[in-house]
C-alpha cells in the first residue's frame, strides 16, 4: 500500500456532480482546504446531460410547503435545508454568477441558453475561485472509519487520503455511465449505515410495437396518458409525451414509471394516450367533419397533414379502419366515429421500464434517519456529510433532483468545521 498522503485537507469531497461541486464549492468559500475526487475524467458528466443536454436548474415554486410536497414522504425531513438554500437562493446563486434563466412550463427553470454548459461553467467557476483542488481519474476503493470518525479515503492505486470532514456525493445508480454505479452505497453498508436498495424511479417505457420506432423523435406538448389494467383505468395525467425508438419517455412519462412498474408485477399494463383531451368526442367528430368538408376532394391519406405531426398521421392512418385512397367526401359516419375512438385512445401495450442504466434518478439509497438534515452530516460518524442522489428521496422530474443535490451540496459545505 502507497504511503498516506501527508497533505491535510478540511474536507474531501468524493463525487463531482451537481451536489459534490456545490459543496467543495461552498466549503471553500469559508476558507477550508477542498480537495474533490472524481473518478471520470472532467467534473458533471451527468449534469452535461441533464434536461436533454438543456439542463432543468430548478422549479421556480417559491412556496416551500408546495415544493415539498413534490418529494413526497420525505418532505419532513428536507424543511430545514431548504430553509437555509432554497429556490430563491439558488436562482440568486446562478444569477449573480452572469447565468441568465427562463422559467418554461410547470415551472421548470432552464438557462436562456438553452445548454447544460452554462450551468456547469458557473459550477466550474466557482471552485475555481475557491482555488478547490481536484484530482480525476482518482477511483475512491474504500473509505476507513474507527470509533464515530472517518480517518482516510482510500484509492484504487493504493493512496491513502485524510482530512477532517469527508462528503459522499456519488449519486444513485441512475445512468453509470457518468459514473453513478452505486459505490457510495457499498462504503456506507461496510461502515454500519443502512442502504434501501436502490431501483428505477424516473425512467423511460420500453413499448410492445415495433412500429413505434417511426415515431421516433416526435413530441407530442399536451396529451393524455392513461394506464388501464384489467380494462380498469388505474391512473391518468395530462402532459407531454416524446417517442423513442423503443418506446416513451418525456416527463409525463418519466413520472408514472414508478407507477407503471408497480402495476407490471399485478399483470399487463395498456398505455393510452388521448391525442385531444381538450375536445370530448362529440367535439372532436364536429372537427373532423369540417375537416374532411374542406378537404372534399382529397384522399384520406391526404387529409390529416395539416390536422396532425406527418409522422403520427402516417401510423393514424394506418391504424384506422379507413381505406388511405378513400375519398374524404365517401368516408362513413361509422368510420369518422371510429377515428374519433382511436384519436381519443391509442393505445400501446407497455413491455417494461428500460431500467437502471436509463433511469434519469433512482429511489432508494441512504436511510434518512441516518442524517442530521440541519448540517447534513452522518449521525453514524461525526466528520462525514452526505449530499445528494445518495439519499433515499423520490421526486418528480421538474427541476427537483438538481434542487436537492444544490440545498444539500449547499449545507454540507456551509456544515463542516475548519478547525
Amino acid at each position: 500500500m502507497k504511503q498516506e498522503n501527508p497533505q491535510k485537507y478540511d474536507l474531501i469531497v468524493i463525487g463531482g456532480g451537481p451536489s459534490g461541486m456545490m459543496a467543495a464549492g461552498r466549503a471553500a468559500e469559508r476558507g477550508a482546504r477542498v480537495l474533490l475526487l472524481e473518478k471520470n475524467p472532467g467534473l458533471g458528466k451527468k449534469l452535461l446531460i441533464t434536461g436533454g443536454g438543456r439542463c432543468n436548474v430548478t422549479n421556480a415554486e417559491f412556496d416551500t410547503r408546495i415544493l415539498l410536497a413534490n418529494y413526497k414522504a420525505s418532505d419532513k425531513f428536507l424543511f430545514s435545508p431548504f430553509a437555509t438554500f432554497g429556490v430563491k437562493e439558488t436562482l440568486d446563486f446562478f444569477h449573480h454568477r452572469g447565468m441568465v434563466t427562463k422559467v418554461e412550463e410547470n415551472n421548470r427553470v432552464f438557462p436562456v441558453s438553452n445548454q447544460a454548459a452554462s450551468v456547469h461553467t458557473v459550477m466550474t467557476k466557482y471552485l475555481a475561485d475557491g482555488t478547490v483542488e481536484t484530482l480525476m481519474n482518482a477511483e475512491v476503493k474504500n473509505l476507513h472509519g474507527e470509533g464515530s470518525k472517518i480517518t482516510s479515503v482510500e484509492l484504487r492505486d493504493g493512496t491513502n487520503l485524510t482530512a477532517g470532514s469527508y462528503l459522499i456525493a456519488t449519486g444513485g445508480k441512475s445512468r453509470p455511465e457518468t459514473g453513478s454505479t452505486g459505490d457510495g452505497f457499498l462504503w456506507l453498508k461496510a461502515l454500519g449505515h443502512t442502504v434501501i436498495e436502490p431501483d428505477p424511479s424516473l425512467v423511460p417505457i420500453k413499448l410492445k410495437e415495433k412500429w413505434v420506432k417511426a415515431l421516433a423523435g416526435l413530441t407530442l406538448e399536451t396529451v393524455k396518458v392513461s394506464l388501464y389494467q384489467n380494462g380498469q383505468r388505474s391512473f391518468s395525467k395530462n402532459g407531454r409525451v416524446l417517442f423513442t425508438h423503443v418506446g416513451v419517455s418525456g416527463p409525463t412519462i418519466l413520472n408514472m414509471s414508478k407507477a407503471i412498474g408497480e402495476l407490471l408485477d399485478y399483470g399487463p399494463v395498456t398505455l393510452s394516450l388521448d391525442l385531444f383531451p381538450d375536445q370530448d368526442h362529440g367535439t372532436l367528430d364536429d372537427t373532423l367533419i369540417k375537416l374532411f368538408v374542406e378537404n372534399n376532394n382529397k384522399q384520406f391519406k391526404n387529409s390529416l397533414s395539416p390536422f396532425l405531426p406527418a409522422s403520427l398521421a402516417t401510423q393514424i392512418i394506418t391504424l384506422s379502419t379507413i381505406l388511405p385512397e378513400t375519398q374524404c367526401n365517401s368516408i362513413t359516419r361509422d368510420e369518422r366515429k371510429a377515428l374519433v375512438k382511436l384519436l381519443k385512445d391509442f393505445s400501446f401495450s407497455v413491455d417494461s421500464l428500460l431500467g437502471t442504466d436509463k433511469a434519469i434518478v433512482t429511489s432508494g439509497g441512504i436511510d434518512l434517519t441516518e442524517v442530521d438534515f440541519k448540517t447534513m452530516q452522518s449521525r453514524k460518524y461525526n466528520n462525514l456529510y452526505l449530499a445528494g442522489d445518495i439519499l433515499n428521496i423520490d421526486r418528480p422530474s421538474g427541476g427537483y433532483s438538481l434542487q436537492l443535490c444544490w440545498t444539500t451540496g449547499y449545507v454540507a459545505g456551509n456544515s463542516i468545521s475548519l478547525e
